[in-house]
């Protein structure tokens, strides 16, 4: 048996940019916006492609730097990050002269003659904080939205991923101009730094805890923020469902990138009559897909530090370990497990996982399910699976999440035309695709009235106008 190689040890700690750095950056955005350059749309095209050139470039650098940070198999980096990055890229570059037209929308009779328009105005700067566990594809990803409607923005990397921190700075930095695009780095007090300054967006993704202090930030300047955060993202299993594909979609979901996906599923709701069955087909999945010992697969990642590792290793004791449960602190391995015997109370199920294990509970009816998943915070994902019709629209109109499948997991994310998001504690607006370009622009409502004719119906004195304006209202 071969024996798993320590990782290789992470990039050193990210430089710390000072608070001067962040004033004068920040000034000098303000100075460019102002000129108007950005409200250019070949401009921003422009700009799009010069980043969709420069992450071709740095292909390589990216999927080196995300395996030395946690040891993230190539083919999940492509797929998950930097595909997906490059997907979004050419679909705003195909729609962005079409999404930037002034929309002329149906007028009122009310306001006859005239004719009205939404039209889309950035807001200014943005900032745009991003997460560890996909550090491209969450920065990038919301970038090319804050571009595409004119913004200019300061992005700050996770420092919990230091090799590809490095990368995604030296992408920005060679390839933006910094008083139009700039990335800075830093741990807790740059990002304190950056929020007690006045931005005109922020956009965050990361955990609900810190997405509190990001929003009490933002309310100091009444700044407009989108919260990208996370929760108990449920897998329910109806009794009909086909086991043997349902296990291998929750295993594919649920253990990619060694569970630290926000939208993976965090827990299964499962019939109680077909629960063992799915455990098997479970085990079955997890054996091909990363063999008989997932240790020494290349297609399981790590946990990306060691404060992680041992919040993930104190879970394993909670409930029975059915499948898995081998860890290795060298390594931070810790393999694809599931637990049984769960109940709401035990630790496990009080905070997200963001790790490779999965615990099961059980349920009797669809209402009681239904019923679970809504006695807690709103989730960010659900996914329900089953072969009834019924069913499925009865978990969609009564189960609140932000965003799902049915008889599948996180593929909801792959198609960039559906807008992605949370509610509640999982999450403030949604963005991807056109809605990325809608979230980042104001909506600037507009009447353009005529002035060939000006009914007097409106103006002092009333008289006896009130009655036929109230027929009037009735009739539209």
């Amino acid at each position: 048996m071969n024996t798993p190689k320590p990782l290789q040890p992470q990039a050193p700690a990210v430089p710390e940019t000072r608070p001067e750095e962040i004033e004068h950056l920040l000034q000098r955005q303000r100075t460019y916006f102002a000129s108007g350059r950005t409200l250019e749309v070949s401009y921003r095209e422009e700009q799009l492609r010069l980043l969709l050139n420069a992450i071709k470039s740095h292909e390589q650098e990216l999927l080196e730097a995300m395996h030395t940070d946690f040891r993230k198999p190539a083919f999940e980096t492509y797929t998950t990050e930097i595909g997906f990055v490059e997907q979004e890229l050419r679909l705003v570059l195909k729609n962005l002269h079409k999404w930037a037209r002034p929309r002329r929308v149906r007028e009122s009779l009310l306001n006859f003659p005239a004719s009205s328009y939404i039209y889309s105005q950035p807001f200014g700067i943005a900032l745009i904080i991003g997460p560890w566990n996909y550090p491209l594809q969450l920065v990038l990803n919301p970038l090319i939205g804050a571009l595409a409607a004119g913004n200019c923005a300061i992005v700050k990397p996770s420092e919990l991923t230091p090799a590809t921190s490095a990368v995604i700075t030296k992408l920005i930095n060679t390839t933006f101009e910094p008083e139009y695009v700039a990335a800075v780095q830093g741990g807790v007090p740059a990002t304190q730094h950056l929020l007690a300054q006045r931005f005109d967006y922020i956009f965050f993704t990361g955990s609900t805890q810190v997405g509190r202090i990001v929003m009490k930030a933002a309310a100091e300047h009444l700044t407009p923020v989108t919260l990208e955060l996370g929760g108990k993202s449920p897998a329910i299993v109806a009794e009909d469902a086909d086991l043997g594909l349902t296990a291998r979609r929750i295993a594919w979901g649920k253990f990619m990138n060694a569970g630290q996906t926000c939208v993976a599923p965090d827990y299964l709701l499962v019939q109680e009559q077909v629960k063992d069955e799915l455990l098997e087909q479970l085990r079955i999945a997890i054996q091909q897909f990363y063999g008989e010992v997932p240790e020494n697969s290349p297609d399981f990642a790590r946990i990306v530090n060691e404060r992680h590792f041992n919040r993930l290793r104190s879970y394993l004791q909670d409930g029975l370990v059915r499948i898995g449960g081998q860890v290795n602190a060298d390594t931070r391995f810790i393999s694809p497990t599931v637990l049984d015997q769960v109940t709401w109370t035990h630790p496990v199920m009080q905070e997200e996982i963001f790790g490779p294990i999965l615990p099961v509970l059980t349920y009797d009816t669809l209402d009681e399910a239904i019923e679970q998943v809504n006695a807690g915070p709103r989730p960010l994902a659900l996914y329900f699976f089953s072969g009834s019709r019924a069913q499925q629209d009865q978990v969609l109109e009564q189960a609140h999440f932000g965003g799902g499948c049915i008889n599948d997991t996180i593929s909801h994310l792959i198609n960039p035309n559906l807008p992605f998001g949370g509610v509640g504690e999982s999450g403030v607006g949604s963005y991807h695709g056109q809605s990325s370009f809608d979230l980042f622009s104001n909506q600037k409502s507009v009447v353009r009235r005529g002035t060939w004719v000006d009914i007097p119906l409106r103006y002092p004195p009333y008289g006896n106008k009130l009655e036929f304006i109230r027929k009037f209202f009735r009739w539209l």
